[in-house]
This record gives structure tokens, sequence and C-alpha cells, in this order.
């Protein structure tokens, strides 16, 4: 096959050590993997640089790419003396050696036009001229990256348990204070090493970066810098230190505390007026402690003398690359909503079998369940993921469950105790006779087991997640709830587990289950967990997230992070961590539907959930305050079996393309796998209308 040399342009201003890159469908721009994307070199230099790179294509074939810029970094180069052999080395000869393997590329800006550009080469020679990074078509559409090889250390000082800051000197008690945090540089320097006597050569490294943010009711607020004495500490407000590194294990960082009212004395020509103390926090102590997640107190010293004189709470989250999966750049739909009417998502599937005050007739989170939504019209299934004893992603809703002991004399009544999901292996959670935890309050624990044990397969419960990402159809979307424990404001933690598997861990099993097993499935996240939405959104980067919040409700008991307390800090903290939306109660919204209008107005989308929303009244409230995706049981209750909105659309797109179908009135194409007549009845498909329709690339949006 012929090829033709392309040059491609594109403008844009970059940081120091960025550069452009270009990713694309073919193997000569990397196969959508930005480890093999195309470095784009700067042109002349203007008001804003061109980029250009020649690259070989083939002539005549279709080729779609996108533009990104971040760091391509070398990997760690030694030099090393060159010794006498048969060539013209000398003993003198320097030669560069690479110890770490092929450079590691940090995505910081990409392009996510839900249409990558493209081009079909047909001469020798062309220049496409792209105009400005980001923008394609005249629409500006650009996201965050994810983390590809580096770590993120999440950094916070917050009031939802207790102040973050205790200073025991009298003169503080009742002072409020002011924080700054300082990344001093590393522990270790490479250089101080001495590396086997070589001579290092130095390779272009990533700058540690640190941003400080602010988040309240009112606003977020995200910087690069902070001023000279730090932000105060308010009891409604989560300060937020976010360092990107790629050694997580290698830092030093202060944190220096100032009286708010500057009421210490200030000693004349003093550059820190008003400090009161310092605390160090090196990076390795969270390393050795091996944990994804957790708190950490250290002590703040004086300046002088220099004793202790308190103490700092500082809460912190690891966030690693997904292990073992890497994310392409074809597609990303983590900021993409098509506008549409309200969208129905059947809750747990076709509704809580367990603890509402009217139960659905098929048990929730089953292959049955899931299926019965799809079949009466629901868009999406929302449906709860977490893990077994081995690691299996298993789809349940409680954490825990009720399990029979056995009796010798059958005459015994049975007994149950509650265990932890997370205490039993998948076999065993497929073969026990295991209840949901409101067995507990029945009378007859028997009867608990007994429908159970009739039950067919696809009404059993515990079915792995890709067990059910195989056998629920593909035009229905996945809202998958990510369980994990939180605590209540009272101290009780759900499920009465205080611990829990790590992070990093259980996420990336989860995130890597569905992005090997989804194909063109639309796919929603979303948790209760903060922590869990910041890290999805920062693992991957091709599905949304929406946060879920039961915001100001009389029917759940307070949650003791403060980012889940509130409607309004719930879409303050999906603005800062760039998220889809938030996914609210019911209960508030009906009490605040100006909430519904906030979020919009920022750009969220915005589910609800609840049981207010099983009302129909309450759903068409809903529906005219504009919220995007109702979850709510029973779906078989107000909908007909009937295909759902995406089907309809689909079909709409399959008659505009094919003739064949225009008579068709039938709203589903499942029926078009085969010659057969149309289940309208309307007309009749020729073999060659099934060819065409082969021949149509749906594409979802």
């Amino acid at each position: 096959m012929t090829s033709c040399q392309v040059t491609f342009e594109v403008k844009g201003s970059s940081a120091a050590g960025e550069v452009f890159a270009i990713c694309g469908s073919c193997s000569a721009l990397g196969n959508w993997n930005p480890q093999a994307a195309v470095v784009l070199q700067p042109g002349d230099v203007t008001l804003e640089k061109t980029w250009k790179a020649t690259v070989e294509l083939p002539r005549g074939v279709p080729v779609q790419y996108r533009y990104f810029k971040g760091y391509f970094l070398e990997p760690r180069v030694f030099a090393r003396l060159g010794g006498k052999n048969n060539t013209q080395e000398t003993e003198t000869d320097v030669f560069l050696q690479t110890i770490d393997g092929p450079c590691e590329v940090i995505v910081h800006t990409w392009e996510t036009h839900l249409q990558p550009r493209s081009i079909t080469p047909l001469e020798n020679e062309i220049t496409v001229d792209d105009g400005h990074f980001g923008i394609c078509n005249g629409i500006e559409t650009v996201d965050a990256g994810w983390l590809t090889c580096q770590t993120e250390i999440r950094l916070r000082l917050h009031y939802s348990e207790k102040p973050p800051v205790l200073i025991s000197k009298k003169k503080f008690k009742t002072s409020r204070f002011r924080v700054k945090l300082t990344l001093e540089g590393l522990e270790k320097d490479d250089d101080e090493e001495g590396q086997e006597k070589t001579s290092p050569t130095v390779p272009q490294k990533m700058a540690n970066t640190v941003e400080f943010s602010l988040i309240s009711d009112d606003d977020y607020k995200c910087r690069h810098s902070q001023p000279d004495c730090g932000y105060a500490l308010q009891p409604d407000r989560w300060i937020e230190y976010t360092i990107q590194t790629m050694e997580p294990d290698n830092l030093e960082l202060i944190f220096d505390f100032f009286e708010e009212d500057l009421g210490e004395k200030v000693v004349q020509d003093d550059v820190l007026p008003g400090h009161v103390g310092s605390a160090c926090l090196l990076s390795s102590t969270i390393a050795e402690l091996g944990k994804s997640a957790g708190i950490l107190t250290l002590a703040i010293m004086s300046r002088n003398p220099r004793k202790t004189i308190g103490k700092v709470r500082v809460d912190y989250i690891i966030i690693k690359p997904i292990q073992g999966y890497t994310c392409d750049m074809q597609a990303s739909y983590a900021k993409y909503w098509k506008p549409r009417t309200t969208l129905d998502v059947g809750h747990r599937g076709a509704g809580n079998s367990t603890t509402t005050a009217k139960l659905a007739k098929v048990q929730e989170n089953t292959i049955a369940s899931l299926k019965s939504a799809a079949s009466h019209g629901a868009a999406y299934v929302e449906f709860d993921v977490h893990l077994s004893k081995d690691h299996v992603p298993i789809v349940y809703h409680d954490l825990t469950c009720c399990m029979a002991m056995k009796k010798k004399l059958d005459t015994e009544p049975l007994e149950l105790f509650e265990i932890a999901v997370k205490e039993l292996t998948f076999d065993q959670l497929q073969l026990l006779k295991l209840a949901h935890v409101t067995a507990l309050k029945v009378k007859d624990h028997n009867a608990s087991f007994k429908e159970e044990e009739n039950s067919a397969c696809e009404t059993q419960p515990f079915p792995s997640l890709q067990r059910v990402l195989e056998s629920v159809s593909k035009d229905v979307g996945f809202n998958i709830e990510i369980k994990w424990i939180s605590q209540q404001r009272d101290g009780q933690w759900d499920g009465n587990l205080s611990t829990y598997f790590d992070m990093n861990l259980f996420l990336d099993i989860i995130l890597k289950t569905v992005l090997m097993n989804a194909g063109g499935r639309r796919i929603v996240f979303s948790s209760f967990h903060a922590d869990i939405c910041t890290m999805i959104r920062h693992k991957q980067n091709k599905y949304p997230v929406l946060f879920l919040t039961q915001g100001e409700s009389k029917l759940y008991p307070e949650l003791m992070d403060l980012r889940s307390r509130t409607t309004p800090i719930a879409i303050n903290f999906a603005q800062f961590e760039n998220l889809l939306g938030i996914n609210v109660h019911s209960e508030d919204l009906l009490r605040n539907p100006a909430f519904i209008k906030r979020a919009i107005s920022k750009g969220l989308v915005i589910f609800s959930w609840g049981d207010d929303a099983n009302d129909p009244d309450n759903r068409k409230k809903l529906r005219e305050y504009g919220v995007h995706g109702l979850i709510y049981d029973r779906i078989y209750d107000s909908n007909p079996e009937q295909p759902n909105i995406f089907q309809v659309e689909q079909l709409e797109r399959l008659k505009k393309e094919l003739p064949e179908l225009k008579s068709c009135v039938c709203p589903s194409v499942s029926h078009f796998k085969s010659i057969a007549p149309c289940k309208c009845h309307h007309s009749y498909l020729e073999e060659k209308a099934v060819d065409n329709l082969k021949s149509v690339q749906m594409q979802k949006d």
C-alpha cells in the first residue's frame, strides 16, 4: 500500500516542560495509546506556538486522531565509559545507558470531542492545519488527564469529626488559625547517593506540583499558589492540598500555622508575623503505613524555643494509576451528556425488595430484576457493587448479610447471624444459605430461605459483575454504585465495619472488570463516598461519575464527611473534582427545587433517588424541575413492556439509513437479527435489507 507524508499542525500554549503530541487510530499514531503517541515540535514563536509533526500514513485509509499536551519523561539515563573494541571507540568514549525502560507519558489536557478529528490522506504530501488545540468544528472540548504513571497525594484539613488543629498553650486556646503548606523538596536526592560511580546525565523530570483548594457550601476555589500566611481553618470549610509526583515516598512537606488575628506579638522585621509553629510530614511515613487512605497526627513545634506545642490531624488519600490496565484515547464520556427528556432508571433493577413500604416482585440486584426493568423501558438500571473475600466484584446492596447456622435436629428453629459480605468468597456466596439482614427481625427464619432455594438462577443474589455485564441487553445503560463503608456523625460505621479493603486495590479490580467487559454500553459510576468518586475520576478517562448525596434528610442519619452533608457542598465538590454531576435524595430536591437549577447552571447533570420518587406525582414534579435522571422502584407499575429511549433513537437512525425500514412502526430493532417478518406485521425484511443493516455503523451518544 502506498503512503502519504502528512504534516499535522496545531496552535497552543504550554507550560515549562510541556509538549504537544498527537495520538490516533493507526500504528503510526500509536493506536490510541498515548505511550506511543507522536510528539510535536515547536515551530515559529508568535503569540502562540505552532506545533508540528510529519507522519507517514497509508493512502486512502481514514484515520482518526486527537491532540494532547503533557510530559514525556525520559527514562533514567546514566553515562558509562566505553572500552576498546574493533570499532573506532576509545577509552574515553561515553555511552548512554537506559535503566528504567521506555519513557513515561503524563497527560495534562486532551481533546475529548465525541467524534475525534479525522483525515483520509490522498496526496503524496499534505499539511493539515488544525487551528487551535481543543477547538474542532468551532467547539472547544478538552478535559484534564488521568493518572498514567504519576501518583496523586491528597492532604486535607477539615472539621468533619473534630477541629484539625489543637494547640496546648493557654494563650492560643481560643485562637483561630491559618495554615500554609510548603513542599520543601525530596527526602533524598539521587545526586547525593552516588549511583555506582557513574556520571549521571540529567533526564527531563516531572516537577512536583501542588494545588490548593477550598470547598464549602458557598463556593470552591482551586489555586496553584497560596497567601503568605496560608488559608484560614473554618468549621464549614474543607481545605485540600493536591500533590502530583513521580516520587510519592520521597517528599518533605511543612505545615506552618499562623494565628488568624495575628495576636502574637510581632518581632521587628519578622518575616513570619503571627507564626505559631510548624509540623513536618515525610511522605515516606504514609508509604510505610501501606494504606490508600487514613489519618495522620503530626506534632506542631514552636519556633523558639523548639518544643511541641500541639498537634494537627491530617486526612490523606493516595491515588495510583490502575494496575494492569492502560486507558486509551479513543473515546471519553466523562463529561459528556446528551440533552434528552428525563431518563427512567430502575432502582436496584426492578426495585427495592427488602426495606421499602411496597416491595418489588423480583429480588433486587439480580439479573432477573435488571432484565425486568430493562424490558419496561428503563434507560439505565442502577445496582450496587462491592467485592467478595477473594476479590470478585459482586452485585448486592448491603455490606452484610445473614447466614444460617446448621442444626443437628431439623425440628429446632434455624439460627441466623450477621456476617460481612467481604468475609465470604464468591463460591460461598453462591452456595451457602444466605439471607438479607432484615431476616433477623422475622420470627420464622426458615421462611427467609425457602423462596431462595426454589428460585431460578437469574433470581439468585450475588451475581458477579462480569455476568451481569454479559447477561443484560447492551442497549440498557448501567448506573453502577460503588459501595464503601461510611461513618455517621455519631461515630457509627455502615455494617459496623470500620475497616475495609485497600481503596486502590478495590477500585482497580472493579474498574478493570467494567473497562474490559462493558463494550459499547453506557456506564455511569456513582458513590456516596466522596473519595471513591475522586479516585474513579482520576484513575480512568472513559466513564462519568455522579456524587451521591442524601443532603439534609429526616430519614437518614447525618454522615461524618463534611462534603456529604448538604446538596450545595455536594454541587461544589462535583465541580471541584470535575465530575459529571450529582445524584441527590428526592426529599431534599422536592423541598428545595432551586438546588436543581443551581446544579444545572453550573454545568452539572443531576439525578434523583429515594422513596419519594416512587410517587408518580413527585416524579412529575421532578421532571418539570429538570432533573436528568429519575431512579425509582417498580418501573413495571408505570411502564408496559417497551423499548427504552436509546432503542427508539437507534431505530429512528436506522430508518434514515435504510429505506426498507421506513414503513416499520415497531419500536424495537432486536427482531432484525434474522430474515423474519417484522413484529409490527407492516413489512417484511428482504435479505438485502439485513445486509445493509449490518453495514450501518451505530454510534451511541
